[in-house]
């Protein structure tokens, strides 16, 4: 069966016809993002925040294997009973790709328990970034490095973890360098955080971002590993002594 994946958007630039983003992603950045991952081979569905229960049921929860996640503007709005079955869900192993401002995303900062803050700046300036673990299967296809020619800056000190494994470094023409490829477990789940993705950049239409969140989809969706399961269990082997008891499911 295919990877289930599910992107989701904030979609408040977009549809102000005002901002330059209705002009780059008129349709919303989720539709580009999920063309690029359905031309991949991935089963991929939509979902925004304005709509109901931000357009992330139990089921399309439940029925999500990796969860691609875009925001900026409205990241309080996200209701946070929602980001909780969002975040039990990825504990239990799906996977979770956050894009660019998605660093403070309330589902981001959750998972990483840190501010998740940075330096920025608007200045439509030229990134390149460079592939610092090579072997890793996130950047299959793509070179030692690769630019764009205009992206909003992020720039260190960027406040999370220490990365399980850091993947790409840019460097920005102003000077900055920032970790902007990142991975992270947390339960049985897999995190990959990708900097690129200014709302006013057409970013997403570039070939080898859009093989990194291809290959970072790959990379995060569940295995075949065994279940985990918790709480008081019954000795494997024989304990003198010892009466086994007749545990629930939640016990």
């Amino acid at each position: 069966m295919s990877t289930r994946v599910t992107v989701w958007n904030e979609f408040r630039h977009e549809q102000n016809k005002q901002h330059e983003a209705s002009n780059v992603y008129p349709d919303g950045i989720h539709t580009v993002i999920a063309e690029a991952l359905t031309a991949a081979g991935y089963d991929v569905g939509t979902a925004t925040l304005d709509e109901p229960e931000h357009g992330l049921t139990q089921d399309v929860i439940d029925n999500t294997d990796v969860f691609v996640w875009w925001g900026h503007m409205a990241h309080q709005e996200v209701d946070d009973a929602i980001v909780e079955k969002v975040k039990e869900r990825v504990l239990a192993g799906a996977g979770l790709i956050v894009l660019h401002s998605g660093h403070f995303s309330k589902i981001f900062k959750s998972l990483m328990g840190t501010t998740c803050n940075l330096k920025w700046r608007e200045a439509g300036e030229k990134e390149r970034l460079w592939v610092v673990n090579p072997a890793h299967p996130i950047v299959a296809g793509i070179g030692e490095y690769f630019e764009l020619p205009q992206e909003e800056m992020y720039g260190e000190h960027f406040d999370i973890p220490q990365p399980d494994e850091l993947i790409l470094v840019s460097w920005f023409s102003g000077g900055e360098v920032f970790r902007s490829g990142a991975t992270f477990s947390r339960g049985a789940g897999k995190i990959f955080y990708f900097r690129p993705g200014h709302e006013t950049h057409p970013t997403y239409f570039d070939a080898n971002v859009r093989t990194i969140i291809a290959n970072a989809v790959k990379w995060a969706a569940p295995n075949d590993g065994p279940t985990v399961k918790f709480g008081n269990r019954n000795p494997i082997e024989a304990i003198a002594g010892y009466e086994p008891k007749e545990y629930g499911e939640n016990y």
